[in-house]
């Protein structure tokens, strides 16, 4: 298998509320311990606010409000993955809370099996498959797809809110 193909198939695997997921590890730039995040007025309930990354100003949003999740305690092992997605075709760089990661993990195609469809009541598009394990599946995410243009443009709106203030 090739460099490409593999990374393809390469997650980092994270839980929210108990359960396993995993983002494509070329959509994660670096993964950092929970700090202070500043609450930005007005935005929706998923979203914490903006920390700074090395002088950038970072959007930050719980998954597990995102998906509906009740809030959980705060620990040693919650953390912000930061990963790149694209914002009306620009490249954007945003936090995830998450409770934890656990590991990085190759999963082969053969082990990936498409979302399932759960009836027209719940939005499936987030996912992009549900891999298989030994022991565990793991939700597949697809980040690109997890927010609307909406609340995409919330998100770089926000950005260009804080860094306007900073100047």
């Amino acid at each position: 298998m090739d460099e490409k193909t593999r990374q393809n198939n390469t997650y980092l695997t994270f839980f929210l509320d108990e359960e396993l997921y995993g983002l494509n590890i070329q959509m994660v730039r670096e993964v950092l311990e929970f700090t202070a995040i500043t609450r930005v007025p007005m935005t929706a309930d998923f979203m914490r606010g903006v920390i700074n990354v090395r002088g950038h100003v970072v959007p930050v949003i719980d998954l597990r409000k995102k998906f509906g999740l009740a809030e959980g305690e705060r620990t040693a092992e919650t953390c912000i993955i930061i990963v790149e997605l694209e914002i009306d075709g620009e490249a954007a760089t945003m936090g995830a809370l998450v409770d934890g990661v656990k590991e990085v993990l190759d999963i082969p195609t053969e082990q990936i099996d498409a979302a399932p469809r759960l009836g027209s009541r719940l939005d499936t598009r987030f996912i992009a498959g549900i891999g298989k394990l030994a022991d565990a599946f793991v939700i597949l995410l697809n980040i690109d797809e997890i927010f609307s243009d909406r609340e995409l443009s919330m998100i770089a709106g926000l950005r260009q809110q804080v860094e306007e203030q900073e100047e």
